[in-house]
């Protein structure tokens, strides 16, 4: 784009175009509202929480939003068991496990958390979760993550997994009143460390890697 060559009222338009199409891939403060009232009727086997890199051997904004989350879900009944899903994608630590030893160390029991580590892309969270989750024969499952990664899987899961799996966007607001300052709980990174890593756009070009965020190399597996 030629910044120049624009004038103001486009630029604004421009913008404008930006912000809603950003928002129209993001759950709204009220239909996270909506969700969560109706998860909260519920009482579900299992929940996914999809994985997130450990950012220079510490927890993200995003990792800690999604990981405390999963624990308000727990307490408040609305989930029985946690399972967190991601490979050592993007940097040499399993996300999931990473995850799960947060998770503990917050106070949820160990015999309630899952690691679902086969997963390099949001489809396949949902993917392979999904089919350990029923190998392990848990029946209500439902999704939980940051507004925007929960919209953006609605479909897929609806229409590739299962149309009975319910969606538990973050409420900020219900989020906020957890205790999440202070110091970070102390893991053990070492344990969830892959040697010999290699990250994923070393391994796969730009095209590989967004038929994996679409879940088309999926399309070929069974999904029972």
């Amino acid at each position: 784009m030629n910044w120049n060559k624009r004038t103001k009222p486009q630029i604004i338009l421009w913008l404008f175009c930006i912000i809603c199409t950003l928002n129209s891939c993001s759950f709204s403060k009220k239909a996270s509202d909506k969700l969560l009232g109706k998860a909260s009727e519920k009482s579900y086997d299992i929940i996914i929480v999809p994985g997130v890199p450990l950012e220079n051997g510490k927890w993200s904004n995003i990792m800690k939003a999604r990981i405390y989350w999963s624990k308000f879900l727990f307490d408040k009944g609305i989930a029985k068991n946690i399972m967190f899903s991601g490979s050592a994608v993007y940097s040499p630590y399993i996300e999931a496990e990473i995850m799960a030893m947060y998770a503990e160390a917050l106070g949820i029991p160990k015999e309630n958390i899952y690691t679902e580590t086969k997963a390099e892309h949001s489809t396949e969270n949902i993917f392979f979760s999904h089919k350990l989750a029923r190998k392990l024969k848990f029946a209500s499952i439902a999704i939980a993550s940051d507004p925007f990664q929960t919209k953006m899987l609605r479909k897929f899961t609806r229409k590739r997994i299962d149309s009975n799996i319910d969606l538990i966007p973050i409420v900020f607001d219900s989020l906020r009143k957890m205790p999440m300052g202070g110091t970070d709980p102390a893991i053990d990174i070492r344990k969830a460390y892959v040697q010999g890593f290699i990250p994923l756009p070393e391994r796969e070009n730009l095209m590989q890697r967004l038929r994996g965020t679409w879940g088309r190399d999926l399309f070929s597996e069974t999904l029972k």
